[in-house]
């Protein structure tokens, strides 16, 4: 049985917990300060702990390297009543699974704690630069970062319309699992570069992965190499070489975005999505 930890001076919130994960299974411990959340930490075995931003005084500042001291693995959601671009990068900078927004609905609620209990490790993000105009980032090469990195990245563009933050996180999602993946051969202990910066009229996304880079050549296993008669001749040579199911992600980022392109060596790639053309 999971055993979560929520801290939070609000005691409607806690009784929303509990009510929202009634019968799930879970065992919910609750705490109203930060000094009562450590002790609670270091008497039980935690695995996920719900902190609010917004305790009295900051002490959440002061409890999360204690927290992290303590129980480096932890998986941490901020719980916050408010949505901006700082606590955004808040919960980025802290290392945090995901950033929940309350009032919350009971279903979206049980999804997050599923989904980050399951999928998420204990996230070793560095924070380079954390402005909301300038994101710098170095993410260990695990797919099971991408999902909470994407959302808290969506969640920084909130004031952009949804189609344009949607076709963003696709792209930014496929690229960086490609990054991941084939860059990084999946080995966690090395890291692909991350900057997003937000201009007047553009967003721009550039990546770097620790590989060798590849030869546009020798992408028969993508879609964006398909010959115009065979559509599907990637899925035959993913099929022969025992890789995944996919293959799609470079050709569709591509539909996404409004420009694409790589470095000579193919390990860096710059999007760009315009939010006005380039002639207004």
């Amino acid at each position: 049985m999971r055993t979560i930890l929520v801290i939070d001076d609000d005691p409607v919130l806690h009784l929303s917990i509990e009510r929202a994960l009634a019968g799930e299974g879970y065992t919910l411990l609750h705490e109203t300060t930060g000094d009562g959340g450590l002790d609670t930490l270091t008497q039980h075995s935690i695995d996920l702990v719900l902190l609010d931003l917004d305790l009295p005084g900051r002490q959440e500042s002061a409890l999360l390297p204690r927290m992290r001291q303590h129980s480096p693995q932890v998986k941490i959601i901020f719980v916050s009543s408010q949505e901006s671009p700082e606590i955004v990068l808040e919960a980025l900078a802290q290392q945090a699974c995901d950033l929940l927004i309350s009032p919350f609905e009971d279903q979206d609620l049980r999804a997050l704690i599923r989904s980050t209990l399951e999928e998420c490790a204990a996230p070793q993000i560095r924070v380079l630069s954390a402005e909301p105009h300038w994101v710098q980032l170095e993410v260990p090469c695990d797919l099971n970062i991408v999902p909470p990195l994407q959302k808290l990245l969506t969640q920084l563009r909130a004031d952009l319309p949804e189609e344009i933050r949607e076709g963003l996180a696709y792209a930014f999602r496929e690229l960086l699992n490609n990054a991941i993946e084939h860059g990084g051969k999946l080995d966690p202990h090395l890291f692909v570069e991350v900057t997003c910066i937000r201009l007047q009229h553009a967003i721009l996304y550039w990546i770097k992965d620790p590989g060798e880079g590849f030869n546009p050549a020798q992408l028969a296993h993508a879609a964006v190499s398909n010959p115009e008669h065979d559509p599907f001749h990637h899925v035959r040579v993913r099929d022969q070489k025992g890789l995944r199911a996919g293959g799609f992600g470079i050709l569709l980022a591509n539909q996404m975005v409004d420009e694409l392109v790589y470095n000579q060596q193919h390990n860096e790639l710059l999007f760009v999505k315009y939010l006005r053309t380039p002639t207004e």
